[in-house]
């Protein structure tokens, strides 16, 4: 079995009795318990007695030829910020942490594991999934895959779901995505994340960030592990993904905001994987999309996420507010202010907004963009430097958030080169093109690697 393997080759290994669900669980828990890498941080709580008999059993329906999918055995981690039934959710925060447990599975958890997937823990986050960074000061902060021995962020705020899958200790993830919280995770690490259109899953059993925004979606190795998961969540059938040539793909390039105040980095990587797009016969045209520059305006006071969290929130903070997160609170506070108008105006700009984007892309197979500005920030630039903190914040999150803004779906793919530090190249549309995106992503994930 590969060190790295995807979902579809550890279904073949299951099929072909080259492995097993309890070999391949015990392998993960291993992973997790090794005090020399991140287990301790990536996860809050670990399900090993669950995941073993989980495992155990499926791997006695497969031997009765009764497994539920071909994936059933298959270890994967879930955010936090999800029910599972029995156990309290506390999405990364103390303030939640004498709740009563939760009563059923979240939908999605219940989808993955109707079709045999092994639940083994719940991963760390951002606290209430309010950043792109994915420091947490109360349970820690796992550290992105590039250069551990320095420390850099993984990114937020599903940190822990794309660490678990980068670092083998889950083969596939559950997170949230409101602003990038799938997409900026999985490329500060190297991985694949997606965020769906967001009417696909259903968001019952999920700590809300903002409901206007928040889609569920996976993180994994590859574009078909992604989909596969995606299909599960959505409970929509598994079909084969069938990957569009390169050639001939329609790609747009805005540049309005999106390759403004890249890393160089960012920069090489992001023009090295067009140039190699381009090559080998991708039509891709720059072109601006003005109906970015409306998203700052939305946001300037905090937009949905902050009027739509404090609704939720404000009564959790009159009583635990001093056991927030204080970077947490003061953006969940901006919500205060607004006012009934402001939200009702907020709803009309957006509908706006989702209209004029999707005439706007129509011309194009998907736009083309950096998923984030920068590459991972070192945790120790941030941890006590707050304008530092909000300036890598907005450049982790600006990409990502335009796309949540015009209700579309996107994939982030990595298009480092080995050994260079982790940079997500992204792939977006408007909503209801999610199949679109997967055939698209799983033709040049390859491709833009050279």
């Amino acid at each position: 079995m590969p060190n790295n393997p995807t979902i579809a080759a550890l279904a073949n290994d299951l099929e072909n009795g080259r492995t097993s669900a309890r070999k391949i669980v015990d392998a993960c828990l291993a992973r997790i318990a090794d005090k020399s890498g991140e287990g301790a941080r990536t996860f809050i709580h670990v399900d090993a007695e669950a995941a073993i008999e989980a495992a155990d059993a499926m791997d006695r329906l497969r031997a009765a030829k009764a497994a539920p999918s071909p994936f059933a055995g298959i270890p994967v981690s879930i955010k936090d910020l999800f029910d599972i039934k029995g156990q309290v959710t506390r999405a990364g925060s103390r303030a939640l942490e004498e709740s009563a447990p939760a009563e059923t599975d979240a939908v999605v958890v219940a989808r993955l594991r109707r079709a045999g997937f092994v639940v083994i823990g719940r991963t760390n986050m951002t606290e209430f999934a309010y950043s792109g960074i994915g420091i947490n000061p109360h349970f820690g902060t796992p550290k992105s895959v590039w250069q551990r021995n320095v420390g850099h962020v993984p990114g937020g705020s599903s940190s822990g779901a794309a660490v678990s899958v980068a670092d083998n200790m889950a083969h596939g993830a559950l997170g949230t995505d409101t602003g990038g919280s799938c997409r900026i995770p999985a490329a500060y690490n190297g991985i694949v994340g997606f965020k769906p259109t967001q009417r696909r899953v259903p968001l019952e059993g999920g700590v809300p960030l903002s409901f206007t925004l928040d889609s569920f979606g996976p993180l994994a190795r590859s574009v078909a592990c992604c989909a596969v998961l995606d299909a599960v969540l959505a409970d929509e059938p598994i079909v084969p993904l069938q990957p569009r040539p390169i050639k001939g793909m329609r790609l747009a390039v805005p540049t309005t905001l999106v390759l403004d105040e890249l890393d160089d980095e960012v920069a090489r990587a992001f023009d090295r994987a067009l140039e190699q797009l381009s090559r080998q016969g991708a039509v891709i045209e720059r072109t601006t999309v003005p109906e970015f520059l409306d998203v700052g305006v939305m946001n300037a006071n905090g937009g949905f996420s902050a009027a739509e969290s404090y609704a939720w929130h404000r009564y959790l903070i009159a009583s635990k507010g001093d056991v927030y997160d204080q970077r947490v609170l003061m953006r969940i506070m901006r919500g205060e202010s607004l006012s009934a108008a402001d939200y009702v105006d907020l709803i009309g700009a957006r509908k706006s907004l989702i209209a004029r984007s999707a005439a706007r892309i129509a011309p194009y197979d998907a736009l083309v963009l950096p998923t984030t500005a920068n590459t991972p920030p070192r945790i120790a630039d941030l941890v006590h430097d707050d304008k530092a903190f909000a300036k890598a914040n907005l450049l982790s999150l600006r990409n990502c958030t335009l796309i949540n803004m015009i209700d579309g779906c996107a994939i982030s793919l990595p298009c480092h080169r080995e050994g260079d530090v982790p940079v997500g190249l992204m792939l977006a549309a408007a909503g209801g093109t999610d199949r679109r995106i997967f055939e698209l992503a799983a033709g040049m994930e390859t491709a833009i690697r050279v």
